[in-house]
């Protein structure tokens, strides 16, 4: 299968990606329906920059298996891996040298490919500021040469005081990026189906955070189905990442939709409205460009496809 070298967003001053990169159901929009799953992220990774690897969480991969996902994404594609859970949530960041040497390696894998994006420390909801100790110590483990981000979910961190401000300054001084969560899109109305009253019942409301703590802000956007929901928090959120890009940071942002068929959609809407805002402040500049032709993907296709 033939892809381009360079894929259009390679040229984006930010990184946008799905919490997957496989979904049954985008067959005929990401990739040509009928792909073969040997396919699949090879054609995700030329319309997407990176991906929320979320299976991590929950086991490890072989290193056959990062490997082949390594040589199977184009080339400046990057993953961005969650903490295994029994790191993070299990053992709570204690006596778990073992699990986290594991996991080193498969992203030692990663980062000899070029495919090494910010890996992510989701912490459990009871970790608190009483725990700042060993969450410092843990971070310390952590080679400083590859990029690193904490989501937190404790009130404690969103105190406005003592916890917060050691939280950033730690993270600061690693240059550990502070994850953005944003469920306000997902509960700013009732559930309109099964997967929006699963999605509810189980995401935190998190307080509304932009800090800036390292160079790669990431942002992880719970939005809902439909995409006309979301538009307000959509507008919101392109001023930011304009803001941030425009202070010469790198934004990785996900779009989460609570049926993953709808993600993409999502990430297409926040990149349109992330094009007006750059091109209002800089008229003068290069626009930001458009999702990858897929034509350009599959020049022995005869007629044009559309990504939505």
């Amino acid at each position: 299968m033939r892809t381009p070298k360079l894929p259009s967003w390679s040229a984006w001053p930010y990184r946008l990606g799905c919490p997957v990169w496989a979904c049954k159901h985008w067959g005929g929009t990401v990739y040509p329906a009928g792909t073969a799953a040997k396919n699949i992220l090879q054609w995700y990774s030329s319309w997407f920059g990176i991906s929320e690897g979320n299976s991590t969480f929950y086991g490890l991969p072989s290193i056959d298996q990062i490997t082949r996902w390594a040589g199977d994404s184009v080339t400046g594609f990057e993953f961005c891996f969650k903490f295994p859970r029994v790191i993070s949530h299990d053992k709570a960041l204690q006596n778990c040298e073992a699990e986290l040497d594991q996991f080193l390696q498969r992203l030692q894998v990663l980062a000899e490919h070029k495919r090494l994006g910010p890996t992510f420390l989701q912490l459990g909801p009871s970790f608190s500021g009483r725990d700042f100790k060993r969450l410092e110590s843990f971070l310390e483990k952590l080679p400083i040469e590859w990029p690193w981000a904490v989501e937190v979910r404790h009130q404690d961190w969103f105190d406005q005081s003592t916890c917060e401000a050691q939280l950033d300054q730690l993270l600061r001084s690693r240059s550990i990026d502070r994850v953005s969560f944003d469920s306000r899109p997902l509960y700013s109305l009732p559930p309109s189906d099964a997967s929006e009253r699963e999605s509810q019942s189980r995401k935190p409301r998190s307080p509304f955070r932009t800090t800036v703590t390292g160079s790669k802000p990431m942002v992880r956007l719970i939005g809902r189905n439909r995409d006309d929901e979301v538009t307000d928090y959509w507008i919101e959120w392109s001023k930011i990442i304009c803001d941030w890009i425009d202070q010469g940071l790198m934004p990785y942002v996900f779009t989460h939709s609570p049926d993953d068929r709808y993600a993409p959609k999502l990430a297409q809407k926040l990149h349109a409205l992330i094009q007006l805002e750059y091109s209002a402040r800089h008229p003068s500049r290069n626009p930001i460009g458009d999702f990858q032709d897929v034509q350009s993907m599959r020049p022995e296709t005869p007629t044009q496809q559309m990504l939505f």
